[in-house]
């Protein structure tokens, strides 16, 4: 049997373990020490597993993750996220479908300073969907719009998507969450646009709100300003080059412990809660990350990337026949594993095959966080529409009915990425 075959009999074992509801880090970590057994011998197989696990897990980068996933932590246990979306009404509720589109806007906020989109979907359900069921909102509308809103927090920095993939692929966080604002700034526009259309043309789908005088805006928009500053705060010393990914981690995870203790949302219990969360977060990623590496490991000594990135070669396939054949596997993925599997799962196999074949890291990496965003609400996996379906009481299948405009939406930024590439690459050029 050759080593090609090995490598991929290993990814299909992989997926059956994980079909069988095995824990992901614990799948690729057995089915790469068994198949460094098999290509040499246990010995080397125990050697190398040990080794490629120490040798990357000791590195300072990884430091990066509990900083952001603290400061995500901080402000989910906090207000901010309430302020946020006060904020976002006061100034859009009277819009058509002001409070959809209010919805929207505080996902992308709290994404800028929360990067979980899990903390914010499990918060605007909490927050807008009650809001929005005062004034006859249609359930699946609503809910679809909590849905597309928080996997912005994929694509908008500090995503820890974004972290996954630069420290697997070994590119810098820090241009990985610039080229992420352009195409994030994108998704809500059009987000926005699609909102507005959809209850002009069918005004039972959502409302106008409230109306705001323009003191109660401005009493509603002073208490984010210390947030705004915050992100800003963060990605400027990144695009500046003043600190690293990690340091900046550790300013907006201290910024959010600052503003919740100002803002008195923030006590011994809650902080102790705060951290709890991020020491599982924290632990389920570097299980992952373990389990990666020598995943990785393996399929390297199998030679089954080399070999797949001299089959497309072969294909002498134009470059958009091969951005749609990426599009089609990501689709595939997208129906039946999670988000955060699919960059574990499919970056080790996939990124020497498009290095070889010209494609700038950078921009791939954000071509597949806009891919995860869209397997966030695409079924029948979509994790954000079953979260918000058991808070709601709202069937999944009527929100992801509800969710097909965005998908499209979705769809259609990411061929606005495909085309004009420089969206993703300009501002991280300019970084130096």
């Amino acid at each position: 049997m050759s080593p090609e075959l090995i490598g991929v009999l290993g990814v299909v074992v992989m997926l059956v373990l994980i079909a069988m509801r095995m824990w992901i880090g614990v799948a690729m970590g057995v089915v790469g020490i068994v198949g460094m057994a098999i290509l040499r011998n246990w010995n080397l197989a125990i050697i190398s597993a040990a080794e490629v696990s120490f040798n990357n897990m000791n590195n300072y980068t990884l430091t990066v993750i509990p900083m952001f996933a603290l400061m995500g932590m901080v402000i989910s246990e906090s207000r901010i996220g309430t302020d946020l979306f006060k904020a976002c009404n006061a100034w859009l509720s009277r819009v058509t479908g002001g409070l959809a589109s209010a919805t929207v806007a505080a996902s992308a906020l709290m994404a800028a300073v929360c990067g979980s989109h899990t903390v914010s979907t499990v918060i605007l359900s909490k927050m807008a969907l009650p809001e929005m069921k005062r004034y006859n909102y249609n359930d699946g509308f609503a809910c679809a719009t909590v849905a597309v809103g928080a996997p912005l927090s994929i694509v908008i920095p500090p995503s820890l998507a974004l972290i996954l993939y630069g420290i697997i692929t070994e590119q810098p966080i820090g241009k990985l969450f610039i080229a992420g604002i352009i195409p994030g700034i994108l998704m809500i526009v059009v987000f926005l646009v699609l909102i507005r259309i959809m209850c002009t043309v069918r005004p039972e789908l959502g409302p106008k709100g409230d109306k705001f005088t323009l003191k109660e805006k401005m009493r509603a928009t002073l208490g984010v300003i210390p947030v705004i500053i915050l992100f800003v705060l963060v990605l400027g010393g990144i695009y500046m080059n003043v600190v690293t990914s990690t340091q900046s981690g550790a300013i907006g995870a201290a910024g959010a412990i600052i503003i919740s203790l100002c803002y008195k949302t923030m006590n011994g219990k809650k902080f102790l809660i705060a951290l709890r969360e991020t020491a599982m977060t924290v632990g389920m990623v570097f299980s992952l990350l373990i389990g990666t590496y020598i995943f990785v490991r393996f399929v390297t000594l199998s030679g089954l990337p080399a070999s797949l990135a001299n089959f497309m070669a072969g294909l002498n396939a134009p470059l958009p026949v091969i951005m749609l054949m990426l599009a089609l596997v990501y689709m595939a993925l997208d129906m039946i594993m999670p988000e955060i599997a699919m960059i574990i799962l499919s970056v080790p196999i996939l990124f020497p095959a498009m290095m070889l074949l010209g494609f700038d890291p950078i921009w791939l990496g954000i071509y597949i966080a806009l891919w995860m965003a869209l397997a966030a609400i695409t079924p029948p996996i979509g994790l954000v529409v079953f979260i918000i379906s058991g808070m709601s009481g709202v069937s999944v299948t009527q929100i992801f009915k509800s969710c097909m405009p965005f998908i499209a939406a979705d769809a259609v930024v990411i061929i606005l990425v495909c085309v004009f590439p420089s969206l993703v690459t300009w501002l991280p050029s300019m970084m130096g």
